[in-house]
């Protein structure tokens, strides 16, 4: 019986990483894929073997970055591709040789730093990490973040490649220290309890997917939220509405801003809805505007992390001339202050949207003070549910890296209530108007990760190289 071609094999590897993410969610496919696709590049020289790990690495990608189609297809195709020639490229840093079991997991965190952060502000969906926040490696988001948790499921998957090839003291070794790891993540701390409770109501208005504010009936999606609005109970500390809510020109002395107004002071509740505001023809902001219980606007933030394609268009001026309406005519402007907003209730953490999936702004609000975290978002212009999973995935990522409740607001869904721990306590469908009511704890205290960043990932990206080339360079000479 013939063997399967390896280039078939380094796809089938891509796409057991790709079916250990959301929405597929089978994590520990995660660590076979790494071990398959160690086993197609075992033996491989040069072109070859950089073309079979591109193919593993697209095949993760293309699946599991096809929500991007609704943004740009052509760049949904590029940079898929692209990103995945990131990835070849940080997994051939490792030797050839048996080192390579250690230095995999450096040259693959170096290449999803570098995705995390560029082009164009990063995309870091998508990644190994996403997937094991139902796995065993969750708790050690809280040490190192996702990018630490990339790497430690290399880690493992290299244990098993190791394994296969019958390396046995590797692989020992490799489980060793991730079990090690792992203890360390169960004991260290993960934010403290102030003992002081919110009663929370999140607010989804519902309406269909795949719709766009140029497309879409205007003040439609805030009747909708108005709606949902009414008849809220009476003993509520904080309602949350989504981004993208109201969509003004100017927001004070608007009919929107008394309409957002009066149902604070008719609740009585610190109130926080999303706002977009014109800043002339070509720009706009997009703010979480705060209103204390008697109607005054008390606090805002802006969102920092845009959208690529989405929210601004990078090379708008050589764009327009290829791709002209497709592409969004106005650029967000850019956000300068701590994620955070000062409210009645508390120093709360903002999050807006996109910003879910970047550790640092999640980690921003922590370290400014922040005791819980909030994520108003917009997701009704993504067809399907893929983004909206991966999303409430991120959410609960940033819920245990941080040690804080997230709430997580959406008009159209997913809108979810996740604990510290990145347990999803309630979760909306998608399209249905529906509130959420919670009763969430405002905590305190930083993590390792908090405290650290990513230099706890990047410190061992180069002691994985380092270690696997020191190995290589000591066998090579004792043959």
């Amino acid at each position: 019986m013939r063997r399967p071609p390896q280039s078939l094999l380094a796809v089938l590897a891509g796409l057991c990483l790709a079916a250990a993410t959301p929405p597929w969610g089978f994590w520990p496919l995660a660590f076979v894929g790494i071990a398959l696709l160690d086993h197609v590049l075992d033996g491989a020289h040069g072109v070859v073997r950089l073309g079979r790990a591109w193919f593993a690495w697209a095949a993760l990608l293309l699946p599991s970055l096809f929500w991007m189609k609704d943004l740009t297809a052509p760049g949904y195709v590029i940079a898929s591709l692209a990103y995945a020639g990131f990835l070849a490229t940080g997994t051939l840093l490792a030797p050839k040789g048996p080192g390579r079991f250690l230095a995999y997991p450096g040259g693959i965190i170096l290449a999803e730093w570098l995705r995390f952060r560029w082009p164009f502000g990063g995309v870091p969906l998508s990644n190994l990490a996403i997937g094991q926040v139902d796995g065993v490696l969750a708790p050690m988001l809280r040490l190192g973040g996702a990018l630490f948790v990339v790497g430690m499921t290399v880690v493992v998957g290299s244990a098993l490649a190791a394994a296969w090839k019958r390396c046995w003291s590797t692989a020992w070794g490799l489980g060793a220290f991730a079990f090690v790891v792992l203890l360390a993540a169960v004991a260290a701390p993960s934010g403290s309890p102030t003992g002081d409770f919110l009663d929370v109501a999140l607010v989804q208005g519902g309406g269909p997917q795949g719709t766009r504010a140029a497309t879409t009936e205007k003040g439609i999606v805030l009747e909708r939220h108005l709606a949902a609005s009414q008849g809220l109970r009476d003993d509520l500390d904080l309602i949350l509405w989504p981004e993208d809510v109201v969509d003004v020109v100017t927001l004070v002395g608007s009919d929107d801003e008394t309409a957002l107004q009066a149902l604070a002071r008719e609740n009585g509740t610190t109130f926080i809805a999303g706002v977009i505001e014109d800043e002339g023809d070509d720009a706009f902001h997009n703010w979480s505007v705060v209103y204390a219980p008697d109607g005054d606007e008390i606090d805002r933030y802006e969102k920092v992390e845009r959208v690529p394609f989405g929210e601004w268009v990078p090379f708008r001026g050589l764009l327009e001339s290829i791709a002209g309406d497709a592409l969004p005519e106005r650029d967000a402007e850019i956000g300068r202050t701590p994620a955070v907003v000062d409210t009645p209730v508390g120093r709360l953490g903002i999050s807006i949207s996109w910003e879910i999936f970047f550790g640092e702004r999640a980690r921003d609000a922590t370290n400014h003070g922040g005791q819980l975290l909030i994520n108003p978002t917009n997701g009704a212009s993504f067809t399907g549910t893929q983004v909206q999973t991966q999303q409430v995935a991120n959410s609960r990522m940033r819920a245990i890296e941080n040690g804080r409740w997230v709430t997580q607001i959406a008009p159209t869904g997913f809108s979810a209530v996740v604990t510290p721990d990145g347990d999803v306590l309630q979760r909306t469908a998608v399209s249905e108007q529906k509130v959420l009511y919670d009763r969430v704890e405002l905590r305190t205290g930083k993590t390792v990760y908090v405290r650290v960043g990513d230099y706890l990932a990047i410190a061992m990206a180069v002691v994985s190289l380092a270690a696997g080339w020191f190995v290589e360079r000591r066998l090579r000479r004792r043959r």
